[in-house]
This record gives C-alpha cells, structure tokens and sequence, in this order.
C-alpha cells in the first residue's frame, strides 16, 4: 500500500517535467532549494516553465523509487530530452519534498549540475536575452 503523498509526488513531477507547476500544488510560502541555491516560488515557477520550453519532444523522467514517512517524501529520478538543436539531455536527481494539507511546502532538488552548467544554463540566458532583446 503505498503513502497518500506519493500521489502528491506524482502530480507534482508530472507538473514539473511538463513546464507547469500551478500555484494550487503549492502550498502558501513554499520554499525552494537546488543545487545551485535557493529559488523563490515565482521563480522556480518560472524556471520550470523556461527548462521545459527547451525540449522539443518534451522533458520526459522516471521515477525509480519514492519513499514516504510522515509529510515527507523522498524521490530518485532520471531526465531526458533533447533540444531543438538535437543535442541530447540527461540528469539524476534526488528530491526531498515535504507536504502539507496535500500541497507541496517545500523542495528540496539535488542534481548533477555538470550538464545543467554545460546544456541548461547557455540555452536559459540565451533565451532570456532573446526575450529581453
């Protein structure tokens, strides 16, 4: 039987890989942390969305275990995709989610930043500075 908020989980990776993290997921004064530092709701919100759009099949994941004790959950992931310019896209992650009244309040996202350094992060500026332009 599994965790009522490994279903939580999965509709907020669902969200999340698929470039829309809707403000009713999250809980009020929800927290990030990647990586890379700590992000506010608005712009991890943002980032999501800006990932996303550099896929053109999608961002697609597996989840290869979640495990659930009290309100949190623990998640190992694998990425994939491939960009406009076909070059290929992967990642491992482990997130730490906790949850409240079924919405998450907070994460918690480790990755290898090597190929988000390398892939992620030229493609994200180059497209803030195409919007900005």
């Amino acid at each position: 039987m599994s965790h009522p908020n490994h279903q939580v989980a999965r509709r907020f990776f669902a969200a999340l890989f698929s470039g829309d993290i809707r403000d009713e997921l999250l809980a009020p004064g929800m927290t990030a942390w990647t990586t890379l530092g700590p992000v506010e709701k608005a712009n991890y919100q943002g980032g999501v969305k800006a990932l996303a759009s550099l896929f053109t099949d999608g961002f697609n994941y597996t989840i290869d275990s979640l495990t659930a004790e009290e309100e949190r959950v623990a998640a190992e992931i694998r990425s994939n995709g491939r960009f406009a310019d076909g070059d290929a896209y992967e990642n491992v992650y482990v997130f730490v989610l906790r949850i409240r009244d079924g919405r998450i309040a907070s994460v918690a996202e480790h990755f290898n930043p090597d190929p988000v350094v390398k892939k992620i992060l030229p493609r994200i500026q180059a497209l803030v500075a195409e919007t900005a332009g």
